[in-house]
């Protein structure tokens, strides 16, 4: 046989392959610290989904009507937590916050446009939700023997159930200081949520009924519009209509626009008031948040009042609105940067800017509208009679609701900046018109001098100016 000869190749073998016994010793410890992270973030994600379903698997049971906001945050403590903020009374940003600012002090001009109506002896910046029932109570705008229970309306949990159980139109009617006792518990829960399935509700007739009024139904709002609408139960311009009695009614049957409020106004010739310098009848507007925002860019945008001032927030697993109502200002990372991709100091400056223009605005009407007033009341001592003076009192009337459209506005005209600015400008022109007017009558009657005004430049020396007409003493204003 030929006999096979292996090559060097075939007599060549490796040695098997060993780990060192501290490299396996490494990998076994990396392995148990891997499974450990891996079960503790099991865990984690577990405990996340349990905290967020939390408040659906052991809610404890709420009543229907229950204006108590302890018994709601007892299944909902995230929420309770923010809404519980808003005891914080002393923030402040250049024209808004929770401080409670003099008005009057700060715009002694508004002692003379109110003049004769309760506005011209105190008007507060409102604090936080939390004060609303407080500070009603307060208010020496309703220090008299009777004032309407409409005036409780929007300060109170209290509300929906005590009109339930009276009637809504009866509620209204009722003596605002009959119902003090009945009435104990600040804004909360109920206003806004359903008890039940906590889907938000409008709790208001008078918001339901002003878009019947226009033919809508509100019942068939998006979310996204509930969460500006819940705000518009208050945040709106409204009035006591006479019939039923002091029956909150707003004014929205022609449309919500400035223009369309004045027209339904006057096609009953309503006033809140009689002003005692000019005799104008005044139409007193009240906050129409809802109506400016509706003609802003972020409403445009389909922004929501709650997107700004109650912006979403997590904790843990939990997502959820953020119940501390503030002004955007006060946290602007949760709320303008969430869109607006500037710092914060540039968003601040942005705003405080839109802000001042709409406020320099803002009192150079209030200039005219003073002046405009006083030029009434000269002509009137000059001898001119309530037929000459009707078209500019008519012309007055709407110029000051147009002011006072935009000055009871929260924000300071940074809901709708544009047609804050076209507001105030038509409330100065016609203002001024009113004057040129006056200037004419009082020529008509030989007097070509300008009125003698008097000074009214602190808060007490314009209220002295304006008891002295209130209490038909008036000023002499031709000299």
């Amino acid at each position: 046989m030929k006999k096979i000869h292996k090559t060097k190749f075939a007599d060549h073998r490796q040695p098997p392959l060993r780990i060192p016994l501290w490299l396996g010793i490494g990998l076994a410890g990396l392995l148990a610290v891997a499974i450990i992270l891996l079960g503790l973030l099991s865990v984690s994600i577990m405990e996340r989904r349990w905290e967020a379903q939390r408040p659906a698997m052991i809610v404890q049971p709420v009543d229907a009507w229950e204006p108590d906001n302890t018994k709601w945050g007892q299944n909902y403590p995230h929420q309770y937590e923010t809404y519980l903020r808003t005891r914080t009374a002393d923030t402040q940003t250049l024209f808004g916050g929770a401080v409670q600012r003099d008005y009057l002090e700060d715009y002694p001009a508004q002692v003379i446009l109110f003049a004769g109506y309760g506005f011209s002896k105190e008007y507060l910046q409102a604090r936080g939700h939390y004060y609303a029932l407080e500070d009603v109570k307060n208010t020496e705008r309703l220090a008299y023997p009777f004032q309407a229970a409409t005036c409780w309306t929007c300060k109170s949990a209290d509300v929906p159930r005590t009109m339930n159980e009276m009637g809504t139109a009866a509620f209204y009617a009722a003596n605002f200081h009959d119902l003090t006792d009945r009435i104990t518990h600040p804004i909360g829960c109920v206003d806004c949520h359903d008890a039940e399935t906590m889907q938000l509700r409008i709790s208001r007739p008078a918001l339901v009924e002003a878009f019947a009024a226009q033919g809508k139904d509100i019942s068939k709002a998006t979310l996204q519009e509930m969460r500006s609408l819940v705000c518009a139960q208050c945040h709106v311009e409204y009035y006591f209509a006479e019939e039923p009695r002091n029956y909150l009614t707003l004014p929205w049957k022609e449309g919500t626009s400035v223009e369309e409020m004045i027209a339904y106004y006057d096609a009953f010739d309503f006033a809140d008031y009689v002003h005692p310098i000019s005799k104008t009848p005044i139409i007193k507007s009240q906050h129409p948040d809802y109506e400016l925002y509706r003609h802003g860019i972020h409403a445009y945008r389909n922004v929501a009042c709650a997107d700004c001032h109650m912006p979403y927030r997590s904790e843990g697993g939990m997502k959820f609105t953020d119940h501390h109502v503030q002004s955007p200002l006060l946290n602007i990372a949760n709320s303008c940067a969430v869109c607006h991709r500037w710092s914060e100091d540039e968003i601040r400056t942005r705003v405080e800017s839109i802000q001042t223009t709409v406020s320099d605005a803002m009192v150079k009407a209030e200039e005219a509208l003073v002046k405009a007033h006083f030029d009434i009341a000269a002509a009137m001592q000059a001898g001119a009679d309530a037929a000459a003076l009707a078209p500019l009192r008519t012309r007055l009337r709407h110029a000051q609701f147009r002011w006072d459209y935009v000055s009871s506005s929260n924000g300071m005209g940074f809901h709708a900046p544009q047609e804050s600015m076209r507001i105030l400008g038509d409330a100065t022109r016609q203002a001024q018109e009113v004057r040129i007017e006056a200037a004419r009558l009082l020529a008509r009657h030989g007097i070509t001098d300008p009125p003698s005004y008097p000074d009214i430049s602190t808060r007490q020396k314009a209220f002295e100016v304006a008891e002295a007409f209130v209490n038909n003493a008036p000023i002499e204003l031709l000299k």
